[in-house]
Order: C-alpha cells, then sequence, then structure tokens
C-alpha cells in the first residue's frame, strides 16, 4: 500500500503558471517560456520518471558499440545510438516513437533511459519510465480493495505523459487480460498522439520453430498498431552483461 500512495505522491503537480504546456501567458507581451523549464523543475521530473536506479546513471555518452568496429552488430548499435539522439533533438517536431527490438544486454533499455533523461534536461519534457511486468502488477494490485488504489491512478500518469517508454514488451505471459490491457494503453497513446517507446527482446522473424516472435506475444492487431506507432530499430550484437560476468575476476 506504501508504494502505491508513494508513487502517486511523486508525480510532479501540474505547473502553477503553464499548467506543463510550457509557455507562460506575460499580460500585454504574449507569451514566453515558462519560468517552470528551470533546473529544479526538472530534478521534479528526473525524480517522477521512474527510471530504474540502475539506468539513472545512463546517457548517449556512455554509450559503447561492443566488438569489432566494422562489424554489422557494431553498425546496428551505433545507428539506434543516432536514431536515439535524433528524436531527443527532433522532438516535440515528430509523432512517432520508436521501438527497439534485439536480444537481452544490447543496450535497449540504456537507450531508453538515456532518451528519457535528455528530454528531461534538455527540453522539460514530462516523461515516464515502466517495465512492462511492473505496470501490469501494479493494475492487478489495484483491483485488491485493501490497496488504497484504483487502476484509474495507476494508468493515469501513463496515459498524460508526454513521452512514455514501456521496456520489455511482450515479456509477460500472453492472457487476454494481458493483450487487453496492452490494447487499452497503447491504442489511448496514439489517438491522444503522444508518442512511446518500446522495448522488446522478441524479434518479428525467429530462427527456430520454438521460439515465439513478436506477433505471438502480443497478438496481430496490436503489432500492426506498432508498426504506425514507432520506427522500428533492430539490434544486434552478444550480450554485454554475460561479457561482464565472464571478465570478473580478471586483470586487464
Amino acid at each position: 500500500m506504501s508504494i502505491h500512495l508513494a508513487q502517486v505522491q511523486s508525480e510532479p503537480a501540474p505547473c502553477e503558471y503553464c499548467r506543463d504546456t510550457g509557455w507562460e501567458l506575460v499580460e500585454g507581451k504574449g507569451v514566453r517560456p515558462c519560468r517552470c523549464r528551470s533546473t529544479d523543475r526538472r530534478t521534479q521530473l528526473l525524480q517522477a520518471a521512474r527510471i530504474p536506479k540502475r539506468y539513472d546513471g545512463c546517457s548517449f555518452h556512455n554509450y559503447y558499440p561492443q566488438g569489432n568496429p566494422h562489424s554489422p552488430q557494431a553498425a546496428s548499435q551505433r545507428a539506434a545510438l543516432a536514431m536515439s539522439q535524433g528524436l531527443v533533438d527532433e522532438y516535440p517536431n515528430l509523432e512517432i516513437g520508436l521501438l527497439f527490438i534485439g536480444p537481452c544486454g544490447v543496450g535497449k533499455t540504456h537507450l531508453a533511459s538515456s532518451i528519457v533523461s535528455s528530454l528531461i534536461q534538455r527540453k522539460g519534457i514530462s516523461c515516464l519510465f515502466y517495465d512492462f511486468r511492473d505496470l501490469l502488477k501494479e493494475i492487478q494490485d489495484s483491483y485488491n480493495p485493501i490497496s488504497h488504489n484504483s487502476e484509474l491512478r495507476v494508468l493515469a500518469p501513463v496515459y498524460e505523459a508526454e513521452v512514455l517508454v514501456l521496456d520489455e514488451l511482450g515479456a509477460s505471459k500472453p492472457t487476454d487480460w494481458v493483450r487487453d490491457t496492452m490494447t487499452q494503453i497503447i491504442n489511448k497513446r496514439y489517438n491522444d498522439k503522444k508518442l512511446t517507446i518500446f522495448t522488446t527482446n522478441y524479434l518479428d522473424e525467429v530462427s527456430s520453430p520454438n521460439e515465439e516472435t513478436l506477433t505471438d506475444r502480443v497478438g496481430v492487431r496490436l503489432r500492426s498498431r506498432l508498426h504506425e506507432m514507432c520506427k522500428v530499430i533492430k539490434i544486434t550484437g552478444d550480450d554485454y552483461r554475460l561479457k561482464i560476468n565472464n571478465n570478473r575476476g580478471r586483470k586487464f
């Protein structure tokens, strides 16, 4: 119960001067960039963005493509980095988000976290980061009458964030309820023209009949919607975390 309440209370109140539009009315002079786009406001937005602690130091500057610099894998990672930086540079003059597709440990979450922190620090944009499994659990917990929370209180920030990251899309077992919930969230943001960034470990094409595709995990209709909402960025490479574990204890 206390966790849910703390999360709700951490959301910053709308700016009293611009109501989070970013523009402040000056009587007799028109509008100007709002005073809320200050360092203090950005600090509040970063705290409310829910970037996991493991990733709160991630930036574009410390994302390093792995392996042979001339390999296709390194090229895909450099392209993903460039697309991520381009989104921040162009926002809000764009209408589609990004869908990072690739195996574990190639930097999808690092890049998504970097986009959030860059948009907040550079442009004062309200952003929100959610691991999709955590979001589903919070929604399920809201059905518990003793939680003192509600589905609407959980979903309202998800609907309203100017930019939303949904990490690990497709990671939860694709029951009817999970698919309905995914569709509800994604369609709402699509209809409201809100930018959404997704990461997933599930590919569109698989090498083994025993593997599942992203379509298997989210359904045909939602996969089609993702194509409308996002530019697909495929990242290839080895698992960086596995390399770290294998190298522990070595002297360099």
